[in-house]
C-alpha cells in the first residue's frame, strides 16, 4: 500500500518526511460558481494558504434514488480538485456521508433519510449498504488524485462531528473500512468538537483526531496533549465567522478577535483551516436549519459567513489580517504585495430599479403546477418523493355552522413542517409554522362542505443535532376543531425543476445587460418567497431578513435581455432593485453561544 504524503511522529506533522504545517482554508465546490472556483481559490492562496478544504454534498449529486449520482458541469467535483492542483494548493476531501455544513439535511438524500426505520450514522444495513454505493460512485473520483498518484489529495476525513451525535464505534471503524477499501490510501481523520465530551463519541485509535472550534484553542491543546498524545494539533474547522438564520441578526466575528484565536493556534505549533475561507451562497433550496429544542431555525440564502473572501470575492480586513498571521507563520514577517488582478474588485452592474409585470394568482399557479396525487391520510414530502420545495394540500372538509348564522371553529395542523399558508373557498385564511399549527387558527363554517387549501412550505431540512432527517410537510392531521379530515388531493411542487412553462407565469422583470457583472438584487415590497435569473433558482428571500440583498454572480447573466421571476407567498412589490454592494443585514457582533464557537 502507498505510504500517504502526510504523516505525524511525536506531536509533528510531516509532508514528505519534511515538518509541515497546514494552513487552510474551505471553500465549497457547490457553493461557488465553477466558473469563479479559479479567482477564489487564487484568492485563498495569496492568503498564504497552501490546503483548500470542501466537504462533499450527496445531494447535491444524487437528489433522486433512481438517478445515477450526476458529477458534470457544477457538480465536477474532480475538476474543482484539479483547478486547485493547477493553482498549487493541497487538497482535503471530507466525503462525510454526513457533513453538517448549514447545508440541506446535511447533506444526506431525502430519499435516504425518509426511508422508513432507518438508522442514520450508525451501523443500521440499509442505512451502511447506501453508503456503499454513494462511495462506489464517489471515491472513483477522489482515490486518482491522491498525492499518491501525484494529485493534489493529501488527507480524507472519516464521517463529521461524529462525537456530537452518536457513540457507535463500529460505524466509525466500518467508514474508515470503507473508504480503504476503495481505495484511499492518504491520510485518514476525524473531526471533533475540542473538548473530552466530543472526543469520546467521535475520535478513534489509531485514526488523527483533529478539532473545530472558534475559541478556547489553547485548551484544546492541552485537551489534546493529554488525550491524543503524539498527534499534532489540527483546527480542521476555525469558525471566524458565522452563518445567519432568516428572522435573527447578521453575525459578524471581530478581526482582532478573530486574529487573536488564530494566532493562540498558530503560537502553539497549530494547523489550522479557517471555516469559512470563501463562504459562497446556498443557491436554489440547499440551505439548511438549525432546531434550538423549540423553533425551527431554517438559514439564510447566503453563506457569506464574515469569511476572509466575501461572497462576491471580496478581500475584507480580515483577510488581511489573516494573511499576516499566515505569512508570519512561515516565517514570512513581511507579506509579498497582492496581484492586482487579485486586489481589484469585480466590476458591479449599475444601480438601478426594474419595474416587476405582475403574474399569474398564486392559487392557480401552485393548481397548475403538477399532477395530483390522493390519499387517505396528508401525505408527507418523502411519500410523495419530494426532496426541497413546496406541497399544495387540498381537502373538502365540513365547517360546523348554520345557514345564516356562521361559526368559527379551530383549524389545527398536527406535526407541521414547516410553515403553512391556509385558503378557504380560495379566500387566503392566515399562516401557520412549526410552533402555532396545533394552536391553529380560527376558519368561519355554514355547516357546509368547503375547499381547503394548505400549502406547505419546506423552509430548510436540519442539518444538526437528533432532528436531523426528520420529515417535510403535515406529518400527522389536520383537525376541525377535533375530527380529523381525511380524503386529501397533493400537488407536489418540485421549485428547483421548474422550467420556462411555470416559469412563464410568475411576475417578472426584464434586465438589459451589456457586460455581464455582479449584482445584488433586492426586492422591496415583497414579503417571502423564490427568485429565478435567466431560469436559474436563485434562492429564497424573506423581508423578516437580516439577509437584504441576494448576490447574483455575473456568469448568470448575458450581454442582452435577462430575467428575474419571483414567485411570492405574500404581498407583492412592484419593482426589484439592483444595488452595487450586499446588504446581508445590520452587523451584530452580539454573543454567539459557547456551544457553537
Amino acid at each position: 500500500m502507498p505510504h500517504s504524503i502526510l504523516s505525524y511522529r511525536d506531536s509533528q506533522l510531516f509532508r514528505s518526511d519534511v515538518p509541515h504545517r497546514i494552513l487552510a482554508g474551505a471553500i465549497h465546490y457547490f457553493r461557488v460558481h465553477p466558473d469563479q472556483w479559479e479567482d477564489r481559490l487564487l484568492k485563498l492562496q495569496a492568503m498564504g494558504a497552501n490546503t483548500v478544504d470542501t466537504y462533499v454534498a450527496w445531494n447535491f449529486h444524487q437528489p433522486k434514488q433512481d438517478g445515477a449520482p450526476d458529477f458534470t458541469g457544477w457538480r465536477d467535483l474532480g475538476a474543482f480538485i484539479d483547478t486547485a492542483a493547477r493553482i498549487g494548493l493541497d487538497v482535503i476531501v471530507r466525503p462525510g456521508p454526513y457533513i453538517c455544513a448549514e447545508w440541506d439535511n446535511g447533506g444526506f438524500p431525502a430519499w435516504l433519510t425518509g426511508t422508513p426505520g432507518i438508522g442514520l450514522r450508525c451501523m443500521d444495513p440499509e442505512f451502511t449498504a447506501a453508503i456503499e454505493a454513494w462511495f462506489d460512485e464517489l471515491l472513483p473520483i477522489i482515490v486518482p488524485r491522491q498525492a499518491a498518484h501525484g494529485g493534489p489529495v493529501v488527507a480524507v476525513q472519516i464521517e463529521n462531528e461524529y462525537g456530537s451525535y452518536g457513540d457507535d464505534q463500529e460505524y466509525l471503524k466500518w467508514n474508515r473500512q470503507a473508504l480503504q477499501e476503495r481505495g484511499i490510501t492518504e491520510l485518514l481523520f476525524t473531526a471533533d468538537g475540542g473538548t473530552d465530551y466530543f472526543l469520546d463519541g467521535g475520535a478513534m485509535e489509531d485514526t488523527w483526531a483533529t478539532a473545530t472550534l472558534g475559541s478556547r484553542g489553547d485548551e484544546a491543546i492541552e485537551t489534546w496533549q493529554r488525550r491524543r498524545p503524539g498527534e499534532p494539533f489540527f483546527n480542521v474547522e476555525f469558525w471566524g465567522g458565522w452563518f445567519d438564520h432568516w428572522g435573527e441578526e447578521h453575525h459578524v466575528r471581530d478581526v482582532s478577535e478573530t486574529t487573536e484565536e488564530v494566532r493562540k493556534i498558530l503560537d502553539l505549533g497549530g494547523s489550522i483551516c479557517l471555516y469559512m475561507a470563501h463562504g459562497g451562497t446556498n443557491f436554489g433550496l440547499r440551505s439548511g436549519a438549525n432546531h434550538d429544542g423549540k423553533v425551527l431555525q431554517p438559514t439564510v440564502t447566503s453563506y457569506d459567513s464574515d469569511a476572509p473572501i466575501a461572497e462576491n470575492g471580496a478581500l475584507t480586513g480580515k483577510f488581511h489580517a489573516l494573511r499576516g498571521e499566515f505569512f508570519k507563520a512561515q516565517g514570512i514577517m513581511d507579506p509579498p504585495p497582492l496581484p492586482r488582478e487579485l486586489l481589484e474588485p469585480a466590476p458591479v452592474l449599475p444601480a438601478q430599479s426594474l419595474s416587476v409585470v405582475p403574474g399569474k394568482s398564486l392559487l392557480s399557479i401552485l393548481r397548475s403546477a403538477g399532477p395530483a396525487v390522493s390519499s387517505v391520510r396528508p401525505q408527507s414530502f418523502e411519500q410523495l418523493g419530494l426532496d426541497a420545495g413546496m406541497v399544495l394540500y387540498s381537502a373538502n372538509p365540513v365547517l360546523p355552522g348554520k345557514p345564516g348564522e356562521p361559526a368559527e371553529t379551530p383549524l389545527r395542523i398536527l406535526g407541521l413542517a414547516d410553515r403553512a399558508h391556509v385558503w378557504v373557498d380560495g379566500e387566503f385564511a392566515g399562516v401557520l409554522d412549526d410552533q402555532t399549527a396545533a394552536d391553529g387558527l380560527m376558519v368561519t363554517g355554514t355547516g357546509a362542505r368547503i375547499r381547503l387549501e394548505i400549502l406547505v412550505e419546506n423552509r430548510g431540512r436540519i442539518n444538526y443535532g437528533p432532528l436531523t432527517g426528520q420529515g417535510k410537510g403535515i406529518l400527522d392531521g389536520v383537525l376541525v376543531n377535533q375530527r380529523r379530515t381525511f380524503n386529501w388531493t397533493h400537488v407536489p411542487i418540485a421549485l428547483d425543476e421548474w422550467e420556462t412553462k411555470e416559469l412563464e407565469l410568475l411576475s417578472s422583470a426584464t434586465l438589459e445587460v451589456q457586460t455581464p457583472a455582479d449584482t445584488f438584487l433586492a426586492l422591496p415590497g415583497f414579503g417571502m418567497g423564490f427568485v429565478w435569473v435567466n431560469g436559474f433558482l436563485l434562492g429564497r428571500y424573506e423581508e423578516a431578513g437580516p439577509q437584504v440583498t441576494l448576490y447574483v454572480p455575473a456568469p448568470l447573466l448575458h450581454s442582452g435581455t435577462n430575467r428575474i421571476q419571483i414567485l411570492e407567498l405574500g404581498q407583492s412589490g412592484t419593482k426589484v432593485e439592483l444595488r452595487e454592494e450586499p446588504d446581508l443585514g445590520a452587523p451584530s457582533t452580539g454573543k454567539i453561544a459557547a456551544a457553537e464557537l
